[in-house]
């Protein structure tokens, strides 16, 4: 067999070589490999960063890591290393084998140590990759933006990105496509976070002084991802100054910020330590201890939050790098009347990385991490001798191996490997009477088993055509249960010319843990459920399509995408479904369908004293579930819009430099109104007995009403102060919130109206409730 097989071979292999642009592929150009990294002086890493051969018509844009890998003939070369808000670097080498250069650039002027690329080279990047409905957002930009109560945010940041869905005024979360909250995939240094929200959704959990960069993926997911059908929200943290000692910090309305940095071991590694926490709680405790023991004095509940951001990383030699990342953040709620009536909620998420990274060689890289992360809710009541205690929670025990090879120019491969073991808590009970007449509680835990194995290969056939192609196989286990599936992702991009692409691409994605809720928004009440039973893995396909286009020179780029994605097993629950503590929870599942599609415009510019961008998306999100489960389903089984459905939405976002001090900011949203579900009628009937009249609320199908129309308009000022012997940047970031003060809808309830005179209820009236209305903030940020 083995003599009439290789034959067999050698003549297909003759054949691929004979195919157009396959020759480069089956022949490695002879060439040496130069690869390093690029860094600030203060040992900051500089993606975007452009190393380049001017001579040959040869560069390469530096990773998130700063990482770049470079083919060079034999030879000697001018090396120059350009980024935006540095000093130009020039290198001369001979190039007689592969060789590694550690390249530092030294910052203009009095530019910031964070600033970031945001030139032309960015939106070219862009244009080129094969990738779609990918943002990524710069932390710059994120702190020049106005903010709530002066907090900056950037998972608010991402909401003004076009095909990106708020859960209501003021929320953090993201809708993204049509998806659900619990469909987004949130890492942080590759660790998944689970509840990314703080103050009931209303700010995120990401410190923006510890962060470093933010990717935003929409479609086209990367094989690497998987577990979520709707998005990835990948962030990194900021690695350390192997220089010197930083401290930088900033202190607002609600909450202060202290961040503080510097090298390790001779700069052979460097750490980061960051925290933040609100004072709430010491204006309350402040307000109801001035106020015990006034009469009808009702106290005011005492609410904090705090996190805290850990990473340093270590040089261990030539190849070998050692990083360690953790994430601790806790919020508090609590309440204490002057009866005996005692009220405690917290919750919090709880995370730990550890990542080795060895060099085989400038073409083969390899990255494997051990990830630890869990999330928690208690909640406690006390009345009297009586207490009641509810909690939840999620632990995850996390291990991948990542592999990066680049056979040839051509090529750039991705492999790896990951294995997941959950711990699912989805209901804890205590409750107790201290005179012990009674002491009872219950629990309810599963376990599950996640795996998923993945390769991607990034080919670039010439000039015009780069594809990409990958395949992730993913599997779960709970119990006796077992589940798999086949996950392809394929991209391509046409070059028509220089300043125009075309793009298209495909995924299938599976999900196999679920987010128990009944509301439209995250709370952290939500309980995480595993599949199992009747309750089968979340599936979702999605093909998209678009063009890209550089315009004025470069100095703007526009794309239009349009999609469509369908997904099988989405989930709900029935009407009056027991959510927790319940040991048959997958009895109360209702399931269907759900599909969506739209179109997203988007245009950007990055360079100049004016940049910016403005979106705008039209789409529309629907769900169908059938008659099942001895239920008529939702709505009958018709189709119905979820509550994050939006059919028009756009973003205008403006930042201006007046000075090289002096910087204003505004942010324009609009959005149609969120599908809501309000009583069509009420009836009234006599109960006999007490001979008292109860009125009942008449319900239509489900969201068949909209709220108004959602627009605000946020204004900032960044103004920058003059360095000075203790602070070497500082500066007064002043912000409006909803600067024409615009009340826009939270929900809508019921009032009563009543007869003068009998005191009868004779009618209902709609009240709308609005959260937020013009709020100025002012925030001192330091640093030295």
């Amino acid at each position: 067999m083995t003599a009439i097989c290789l034959p067999r071979l050698a003549l297909l292999f003759s054949m691929l070589a004979a195919l157009p642009g396959m020759a480069a592929w089956a022949q490695a150009p002879t060439a040496y490999t130069l690869s390093g990294q690029v860094r600030s002086s203060t040992g900051e890493a500089l993606p975007g960063a452009t190393v380049a051969v001017p001579a040959l018509g040869l560069g390469v844009a530096a990773d998130a890591q700063g990482a770049f890998t470079l083919s060079l003939p034999a030879g000697r070369h001018q090396v120059l290393v350009r980024f935006i808000g540095y000093q130009p670097l020039t290198r001369a080498l001979t190039l007689s084998r592969d060789q590694r250069l550690n390249l530092v650039l030294l910052a203009e002027g009095n530019e910031l140590d964070e600033v970031v690329v945001e030139g032309a080279v960015t939106l070219q990047e862009k244009l080129r990759s094969t990738q779609m409905g990918v943002e990524t957002l710069t932390i710059r930009e994120a702190k020049l933006l106005p903010a709530l109560f002066g907090e900056v945010d950037i998972l608010k940041t991402l909401q003004l990105k076009p095909g990106v869905q708020n859960g209501g005024e003021g929320t953090s979360g993201l809708f993204v496509r049509g998806g659900s909250s619990d469909q987004n995939l949130v890492l942080l240094d590759n660790a998944l976070v689970y509840n990314p929200n703080h103050l009931f959704g209303l700010f995120s959990v990401f410190n923006s002084d510890a962060v470093q960069s933010v990717d935003l993926y929409k479609s086209g997911f990367p094989a690497q991802f998987g577990g979520r059908l709707s998005s990835v929200v990948d962030v990194k943290l900021r690695a350390g100054s192997r220089e010197k000692i930083g401290v930088t910090g900033g202190i607002g309305l609600i909450s202060s910020r202290l961040t503080v940095e510097g090298p390790l071991a001779n700069h052979k590694g460097s750490f980061i330590v960051s925290g933040r926490r609100t004072y709430f709680d010491i204006f309350t405790r402040a307000l109801n201890q001035r106020n015990e023991g006034v009469e009808d004095y009702q106290p005011i509940p005492s609410y904090f939050f705090y996190d805290l951001n850990a990473k340093a990383n270590y040089r261990l030699g030539e190849k070998d790098e050692l990083f360690a990342s953790a994430y601790l953040g806790r919020d508090d709620f609590s309440f204490q009347s002057l009866s005996s009536f005692n009220f405690d909620f917290a919750w919090g998420n709880t995370l730990g990385v550890v990542r080795w990274q060895h060099t085989f060689s400038p073409k083969l890289l390899l990255n494997t991490s051990a990830a630890v992360t869990d999330y928690k809710y208690t909640l406690g009541n006390r009345l009297d001798q009586f207490s009641f205690d509810l909690g939840s929670a999620i632990r995850d025990y996390t291990g991948r191996v990542d592999l990066d090879w680049l056979p040839t120019d051509r090529h750039t491969l991705k492999l790896g490997a990951a294995f997941t073991e959950h711990r699912f808590g989805v209901g804890r009970l205590q409750a107790s009477a201290q005179d012990n007449r009674f002491n009872f509680g219950a629990d309810v835990r599963y376990s599950g088993q996640e795996i998923g194995l993945y390769a991607s290969d990034n080919f670039k056939v010439n000039d015009k055509w780069q594809l990409e192609g990958g395949l992730r196989l993913s599997g779960f286990q709970s119990g006796s249960e077992q589940y798999g599936g086949v996950e392809p992702r394929a991209a391509a991009r046409y070059s028509l010319n220089d300043r125009t692409s075309l793009k298209l691409n495909y995924a299938l994605m599976y999900q196999y843990v679920h987010l128990v809720t009944n509301s439209g928004a995250t709370l952290p009440t939500d309980i995480w459920y595993p599949s199992r039973l009747s309750v089968k893995p979340q599936r979702s396909q999605q093909v998209s399509a678009g063009a890209s286009f550089l315009l004025g020179g470069g100095k703007y780029l526009l794309t239009n995408e349009a999609y469509y994605k369908w997904g099988q097993n989405q989930v709900d629950f029935r009407d009056g479904a027991q959510l927790f503590v319940n040991a048959e929870l997958d009895g109360e599942f209702l399931f269907g369908r759900g599909w969506s599609y739209g179109n997203e415009l988007y245009l950007e510019k990055k360079t100049g004293r004016t940049t910016g961008w403005i979106g705008y998306t039209l789409a529309w999100a629907w769900r169908n579930f059938q008659p099942q489960r001895g239920t008529t389903g939702i709505n009958r089984g018709t189709d119905y819009s979820p509550s994050y459905d939006r059919r028009h939405s756009l973003t205008a976002v403006v930042i201006h430099q007046l000075s090289p001090r002096l910087n204003v900011t505004a942010s324009l949203v609009y959005s149609s109104g969120a599908p809501t579900t309000l009583p069509l009628g009420r009836f009234a009937f006599q109960d006999v007995a007490s001979s008292e009249q109860e009125v009942v609320p008449v319900y239509p199908d489900r969201n068949t009403y909209r709220l108004i129309p959602y627009h605000r308009l946020d204004l900032g000022v960044v103004w920058k102060l003059k360095p000075n012997r203790l602070f070497r940047d500082s500066d007064l970031t002043f912000s409006v919130y909803n600067a024409y003060n615009r009340r826009n809808a939270y929900f809508i309830f019921f009032d009563t109206v009543k007869d003068k005179a009998s005191g009868q209820i004779i009618d209902y009236r709609a009240q709308q409730v609005s959260l937020f209305p013009t709020i100025p903030s002012v925030t001192y940020n330091f640093h030295f």
